[in-house]
């Protein structure tokens, strides 16, 4: 068995007790059993040894030290929970950790809130971030240095992740599990926790309210995409689609958009990488095959959707993710 992924969760006062659900749910159980990667998280403070109390009568224990993070080989990946005030005073042996543990190579990644504390280390300057959307003005007003993605669910930007908030949390997590050993132990892990593998789109469908003939709309597309789900190896275009929710295509790609933050084909798109992942995954089939079944066609388009996604071909996936220990940066 492969070493486990050793995960670093940044504990201090005023972090949000939901976040920290999240990190444990996803980083915290043993689901070897179901061919997920063994994980070790670990709970780093300042003060090891002091409680930290969080909303709701809730506490958290520490486990590790800062100094921790300063030790060769001990961490993997660092997460930093979103905090429940982004005007609070953060502890500055803290932000130094998170400096110098950037420098020295490691992954940084924050949920919601926690780009505020980012962004007070100095690790966001001059990249891109999201946070919650209803946070975004004031983050990119405090900190212009910042490129502030408003709608984006998560981003990623020279080994910092950022996440916009609660939910997208989940989605962020998710995606570092996936990136780091692929697409099926990813979604052995959302199983496990009743919730999507991964959601397309960006938090701008969440912002607007939606009426009852939204609503509508939405079960319509719904089904349509359940539709392309099931049949992703045959053709797909937007008048195809829209004629399976009874819509015309200009309206079907407008409400597609609206319900969704994406096109239709580049939800399309998503979904056949995503099924391609799997397939080379699980499956011995020759590449043309794995492209056929996806529903690319050919080789040399799937190829060409790998390197836009996921920055690497087919192939290299294939030898990352069919062994454990991949040649991957997350995974180390």
């Amino acid at each position: 068995m492969a070493a486990p992924q050793r995960i670093a969760l940044l504990s201090f006062p005023g972090i949000r007790a939901f976040d920290v659900s999240v990190i444990t749910e996803v980083w915290g159980s043993d689901r070897t059993l179901r061919g997920v990667p063994p994980f070790e998280l670990h709970r780093v403070a300042t003060d090891p040894h002091t409680p930290i109390p969080l909303r709701g009568g809730l506490t958290l224990t520490p486990d590790r030290p800062l100094a921790w993070l300063d030790e060769l080989s001990t961490t993997d990946l660092i997460l930093v929970p979103g905090i429940e005030d982004p005007d609070a005073d953060l502890p500055t042996p803290l932000l130094g950790a998170l400096r110098r543990a950037h420098t020295a190579g490691i992954p940084v990644a924050s949920l919601c809130a926690g780009a505020f504390v980012l962004a007070r280390a100095g690790l966001l300057d001059g990249r891109r971030a999201v946070t919650h959307w209803h946070l975004a003005q004031t983050l990119a007003a405090r900190h212009p240095e910042i490129q502030v993605e408003p709608d984006a669910l998560f981003v990623e930007d020279t080994g910092i992740w950022t996440s916009a908030g609660t939910a997208a949390g989940i989605d962020l997590c998710l995606h570092l599990v996936r990136t780091a050993h692929g697409a099926e132990a990813a979604a052995s892990v959302a199983r496990s926790m009743v919730t999507a593998p991964f959601r397309t789109g960006t938090q701008a469908q969440f912002i607007e309210h939606p009426t009852p003939r939204a609503d509508r709309d939405a079960d319509a597309l719904a089904t349509v995409r359940a539709h392309a789900l099931a049949h992703l190896d045959e053709p797909h275009t937007v008048a195809s689609l829209a004629a399976h929710a009874g819509m015309s295509p200009r309206s079907f790609a407008r409400h597609f958009q609206a319900t969704t933050g994406t096109t239709p084909l580049h939800w399309l798109i998503t979904q056949r990488v995503a099924a391609a992942q799997k397939l080379l995954e699980r499956t011995d089939h020759p590449l043309p095959e794995v492209a056929r079944r996806a529903g690319f066609g050919s080789e040399v388009t799937m190829r060409q959707h790998f390197a836009s996604h996921l920055a690497t071909s087919p192939r290299d996936y294939r030898n990352a993710f069919r062994h454990p220990g991949g040649n991957n940066p997350i995974a180390r």
